[in-house]
């Protein structure tokens, strides 16, 4: 056994693992924008697990250089604090406003989708209607899908300003003491529960989203409304995270 895994770096360990299971499973943002967004869009489960994992490490690294520059500096753990403390307002105020957008870009996309009837008066005085939507217009769709594809990399740079609250403070500065193996290893024990947990809750929840069946007429007309639903269940998750910090 390495001379820097000591009792105290592997109870560190134990710590960093469960803090990225605990940190994850209490933070819906962790998890529900990824799987509302996999119902909405169609995504199947390897795409919604790759989007997950890359905005999931781009998550954890924003706050691993942050504590490596304050250990190797030697800055105070209170500045590191404070900036990790305006990284979380601004992560949940960036995802309260990618929540609100697409929501009105799914009510007013669910809008054109809506079938109306037009009547039209012939001179012999014959009236008739037809059904007619707005779905098909060819600019609207390729309009739609530019729009749409933009949504996971709006994800992508928010987790990239999102921080890791625990990961500084508890984990990395007390492995500073003891050996720079030390540092590494939290940081991957931290990493991979953390990763794997989103993944787990990311997988489970989008699983459960797609047993409802739409088609039903229970839920008659709101198939059109996933995406609506969608950016209101993101909205809700970031209202959460601001009224937590």
């Amino acid at each position: 056994m390495p001379i820097w895994l000591s009792a105290d770096v592997l109870a560190l360990i134990a710590t960093a693992a469960s803090i990225g299971v605990l940190h994850t499973a209490i933070g819906p943002d962790h998890y529900v924008p990824f799987a509302a967004l996999a119902r909405a869009r169609g995504w199947s489960a390897v795409r919604t697990a790759a989007i997950t994992a890359a905005c999931g490490l781009v998550h954890i690294a924003g706050s691993v250089l942050l504590g490596l520059v304050g250990v190797a500096f030697g800055l105070a753990l209170e500045s590191l604090t404070g900036i990790e403390l305006w990284r979380g307002n601004l992560a949940a105020w960036l995802l309260l406003s990618f929540g609100l957008v697409y929501m009105v870009w799914g009510m007013r996309r669910a809008n054109r989708q809506h079938s109306h009837a037009h009547v039209h008066t012939h001179a012999d005085g014959v009236v008739h209607s037809h059904a007619h939507d707005h779905a098909g217009d060819h600019g609207h769709i390729h309009a739609e899908q530019s729009r749409a594809s933009l949504a996971p990399w709006a994800l992508f740079l928010i987790f990239a300003f999102g921080p890791c609250e625990a990961l500084i403070p508890l984990l990395m500065y007390p492995a500073a003491t003891h050996h720079v193996a030390a540092i590494v290893a939290v940081c991957a024990a931290f990493a991979i529960a953390t990763l794997v947990t989103m993944q787990v809750l990311v997988l489970m929840m989008r699983w459960g989203l797609n047993r409802i069946d739409f088609s039903h007429r229970a839920f008659a007309g709101a198939a059109r409304h996933v995406n609506t639903f969608a950016g209101a269940l993101i909205s809700v998750c970031a209202l959460a995270m601001l009224v937590g910090l």
